[in-house]
């Protein structure tokens, strides 16, 4: 029996003595968060699953684990003689959690979850689900409580504090915004557990979460006072004389719960009920009128400031220059010494941390070879790793936080020979990626329509990739950020937003062969304004990431005269804006990187 089936008929022995029928677990922690610190890690631990969207349902007999396109096949490998079964999210035929509790509850039943890292906008379906069904809901129960006995302590870092000269706008500034669209939509305060928003808000930054600089954290705002809740060991000095300054009152991260259940609620409590846990939004609704709604904080924070766009513009630059020198070492030193998917990452990775206001990556550095590649969000281990050969592709997909912003690319290179389908796929998603960065669009457009501009020269081959094509990216932040994204389906919490000049987003299609191989391409790109005519305002993109796109890997005969032409006008961007920082055999092979083609 594997760890993760012996974990879970513990979990099934609890269930009985609880009289629990189902048991849903999530990947998330107390903040509704995408990525999560190891305490956290439930959902992992009962598994095995890595994934970081996963819904997980345990009977006692019956075990089903829910996750996106990006994992299937990462998943599938990882499930294996656990005895569950892998539910693949918007496949054709695979109900979705609620369908499955739908289907599977019944009156005189009961369905648990841990009311604390289950959103609230999710746990009043399952609730309404559970009611309609007659059965029972029970959200005071920790699955891993007994069971995880080694498990690590709450993540917990001295905070940050950001200068006005790096974010461009100070905290009372913000606060007054936010206290504008508070105003305006009738609510006399706010609670905010969204941990990127709060550090936005506050101008501070953490390191709770690994490779996301954010500090376990919980608001609360009125229209005279100002409550931030933070573990006492991340304070310090500094930060304690700042909230003095700024009439901040800081309370223990812990004492959430007891504060909500004895303040004196005076009129509606603004919150988002899909980045604030059940727990919470239940105490709130219990005690005043809530209006549920998003937090205005995530809107604010996706515009970048002029401040802002300026100190990421040299962050990308400084990156990508870091970039181009790694990809420099891999053509030339692939056939010739032995590199494998590990030293590829960690010579990129030493390369970054070279730059000035280097804190760490902003994830760990995917590097997979070959049939790896396919798995979207691939990661090699000292136990398991591949040494790249002399044929195929490499695709490395890395990033970096800085003071001054927080960076994320793709790229995919060749190792040595190529088949012509290898070829012509690469060329397609080339032709897709420069599709959507030289998008011409209205103001009021949402990813869901630029999502085609990627995905049509794939569609014309019968082609797809089951992951969206862009997100949002924080300064200084996560490196997924909303509430705009580029993709054609939405589900669950997922946002749809009109996209603003001073949002970044990435544009990273791709082609998925399990079994064989994987190529993304991913260049991050900055809204801006176009032009406004007779017929509208128009907006367009420019990109922020300068690395070239492998010429050895293109097929002529998959590119219409205008894809050339698009690849060579992004070319001589790369060596305008490179070519000044390298000389010698890192310049040459630049120019020749980048040389005009057809």
């Amino acid at each position: 029996m594997s760890s993760a089936a012996a974990r879970i008929e513990k979990l099934r022995r609890r269930m009985l003595q609880e009289k629990i029928d189902f048991f849903l677990i999530g990947s998330s922690d107390y903040h509704a968060s995408e990525y999560v610190g190891d305490y956290f890690k439930v959902s992992e631990f009962f598994s095995g699953c890595t994934s970081d969207n996963v819904k997980l349902i345990v009977g006692q007999n019956t075990a089903l684990l829910w996750t996106d396109g990006r994992y299937f096949i990462s998943a599938a490998a990882e499930l294996t003689g656990s005895g569950i079964l892998l539910m693949k999210s918007g496949e054709p035929g695979v109900p979705t959690v609620e369908t499955f509790l739908r289907e599977n509850l019944h009156e005189g039943m009961t369905l648990a979850f841990d009311g604390l890292t289950i959103d609230a906008l999710s746990g009043q379906c399952y609730r309404g689900i559970a009611e309609k069904a007659g059965a029972r809901i029970k959200t005071d129960l920790d699955p891993a409580d007994g069971i995880w006995m080694d498990r690590p302590s709450l993540p917990c870092h001295k905070v940050m504090l950001l200068s006005d000269d790096l974010t461009g706008e100070s905290t009372e500034d913000k606060l007054g915004r936010v206290r504008g669209q508070m105003k305006k939509k009738g609510a006399v305060c706010h609670m905010i557990s969204k941990l990127d928003d709060i550090c936005w808000l506050f101008n501070i930054r953490g390191r709770d979460v690994q490779c996301n600089p954010v500090a376990l954290s919980y608001c609360f705002i009125t229209m005279e006072d100002v409550f931030l809740f933070l573990q006492e060991e991340e304070r310090t000095e500094e930060f304690d004389v700042w909230a003095q300054e700024k009439d901040i009152t800081v309370r223990p991260y812990a004492s959430v719960p007891d504060f909500l259940e004895k303040y004196e609620f005076k009129g509606t409590c603004m919150f988002e009920p899909g980045a604030v846990s059940c727990s919470i939004a239940d105490t709130i609704r219990s005690r005043t009128t809530a209006l549920e709604t998003d937090n205005p904080t995530e809107a604010m924070k996706a515009v970048k400031n002029p401040v802002e766009i300026a100190h990421l513009k040299r962050c990308y630059l400084e990156d990508s220059v870091q970039l181009c020198r790694f990809i420099c070492w891999f053509a030339k030193n692939v056939g010739r010494i032995e590199i494998t998917e590990i030293s590829a990452a960690d010579h990129l990775d030493s390369l970054r941390a070279q730059i000035p206001g280097f804190l760490e990556l902003s994830f760990p550095t995917i590097s997979a070879y070959g049939a790896n590649a396919a798995m979207a969000h691939y990661a090699a281990t000292e136990e398991s790793y591949a040494v790249v050969g002399e044929k195929g592709f490499l695709l490395v997909d890395s990033g970096g936080q800085y003071l001054g912003g927080t960076t994320d690319v793709t790229r995919t290179m060749t190792a040595g020979e190529l088949t012509d389908a290898e070829r012509r796929d690469f060329t397609l998603v080339t032709v897709a990626n420069l599709n959507l960065l030289n998008a011409k669009f209205r103001h009021g457009v949402t990813g869901r329509f630029l999502d085609a501009y990627a995905r049509a020269p794939l569609w014309e081959y019968g082609m797809d990739y089951n992951h969206g094509t862009g997100h949002g990216i924080g300064y200084i932040l996560n490196v997924h950020e909303g509430p705009h994204n580029i993709r054609w389906r939405y589900s669950g919490n997922q946002k749809e937003a009109v996209f603003e000049p001073g949002m970044i987003v990435s544009d990273e299609p791709g082609i998925y062969i399990e079994g064989r191989y994987g190529i993304r391409i991913e260049t991050i790109l900055l809204t801006v304004e176009d032009e406004t005519n007779a017929f509208g305002r128009f907006l367009r993109f420019e990109p922020l990431t300068y690395a070239p796109i492998d010429l050895k890997a293109i097929d002529f005969r998959y590119m219409q005269p205008k894809d050339i032409k698009r690849l060579n006008e992004y070319h001589a961007l790369v060596r305008e804006k490179i070519s000044p920082y390298l000389n010698g055999e890192e310049l040459e092979w630049l120019l020749e990187a980048t040389r005009e083609v057809g």
